[in-house]
């Protein structure tokens, strides 16, 4: 089985995936996270990515993480074996999303970033699970993890990343697109056009999932995750 780079998204951290790495690591899956918190360019983030990955790897990012990826995959698609693209879109923002992000970064950069995930969470899961107890305290105590300054440097990197869409003819890798069905950040439209664009890209739609389903429903991704990582 190829090592893997998970890649979380916005306010996410190695909780993200947590229910995937305890089933895969047990299979016998090489898996490390990126550091995703440090700089405030994709660009600068994917750098960092390459830099600490092994030589050859699968490749697996959600929303932010699969801006990330898809930036590895015009540096050094020699280096992904296999590609997973869950709840992203190869869209540049809108205006409104763009002033949705501002509007954010000054709660964080005004000493309210504690309004943040309030805000934050009803997009974030489907909405059958807006009074998810559990699922709430994980995305919080993700948001804590990450902290005020470093979701700005993220916000600041979503903010000036590139229009993906005409790049993702190249990406030649086995690649698998993942969306929950009740996605409302990244809808399942965005997903089929990046499955249209990818060369040979397979589509995976979640019942009952919406922006984070490796938390929302982490048997079906990591099913996914198992089929993904073993398909020729």
């Amino acid at each position: 089985m190829d090592p893997l780079v998970l890649v979380p998204g916005l306010l996410c951290t190695e909780a993200l995936y947590a229910p995937q790495i305890g089933e895969l690591a047990g299979a016998g899956a090489a898996i490390s996270v990126a550091d995703h918190r440090q700089d405030d360019t994709i660009a600068a983030i994917a750098t960092r990515l390459l830099a600490a990955a092994p030589p050859r790897f699968a490749l697996a990012g959600l929303s932010m993480g699969g801006y990330i990826a898809m930036e590895v995959m015009r540096r050094a698609p020699d280096r992904v074996t296999r590609l997973m693209l869950l709840d992203t879109s190869a869209r540049p923002d809108s205006a409104e999303q763009t002033a949705n992000r501002r509007r954010l970064m000054a709660l964080a950069d005004s000493g309210r970033f504690d309004q943040v995930t309030p805000a934050l969470f009803p997009l974030f899961v489907h909405e059958d699970r807006q009074e998810d107890v559990a699922l709430r305290e994980i995305v919080t105590q993700m948001a804590a993890a990450t902290g005020p300054h470093a979701f700005i440097r993220q916000q600041s990197a979503i903010l000036g990343r590139p229009d993906s869409r005409p790049s993702l003819a190249a990406i030649a890798c086995p690649t698998t697109i993942v969306v929950g069905d009740g996605d409302r950040l990244t809808p399942p439209e965005l997903a089929r056009e990046m499955r249209e664009l990818i060369p040979g890209g397979r589509l995976e739609v979640v019942a009952g999932a919406g922006h984070l389903p490796t938390l929302e429903t982490p048997g079906a991704v990591t099913a996914v995750m198992r089929g993904w990582l073993g398909a020729v």
